[in-house]
């Protein structure tokens, strides 16, 4: 039991600090009431209503925010690599073509996505 002192310690100290900023901001903020903090906020454009037939959304912001994640997902297994990199004799070359392998891999996609035009916002 002692060892969880520090922890249940750490997370009371956490919620007592939480409590008392929504307090805070509770009691201090200025609370004005207007039209525009009421409506609907959608990445600076203004919202209008749907076309009878449906209509295109346009999704380019999408596609891009859905390659960013691809090309960080990327980076998330290229970090480790290239910490332990030193250790040449523990990685071996199986490793080192399979990293080879696996950024071209990622520049074979992006090569793709440019050619294709999806990073281009026109």
């Amino acid at each position: 039991m002692n060892a969880y002192v520090g922890l249940i310690s750490m997370l009371i100290i956490a919620t007592l600090f939480v409590c008392v900023m929504i307090g805070v901001n509770l009691i201090f903020s200025p609370n004005r009431k207007n039209l525009s903090k009421h409506q609907t906020y959608e990445c600076g454009i203004e919202p209008t209503p749907q076309p009878v037939g449906g209509g295109r959304f346009p999704v380019k912001y999408y596609v891009v925010a859905m390659l960013y994640i691809v090309f960080d997902i990327e980076i998330v297994f290229l970090y480790p690599w290239a910490v332990s990199f030193n250790r040449f004799a523990a990685l071996g070359v199986f490793a080192v073509v399979e990293m080879a392998l696996f950024i071209a891999a990622v520049f074979v996609s992006y090569i793709y996505v440019y050619r294709r035009r999806g990073l281009d916002w026109d």
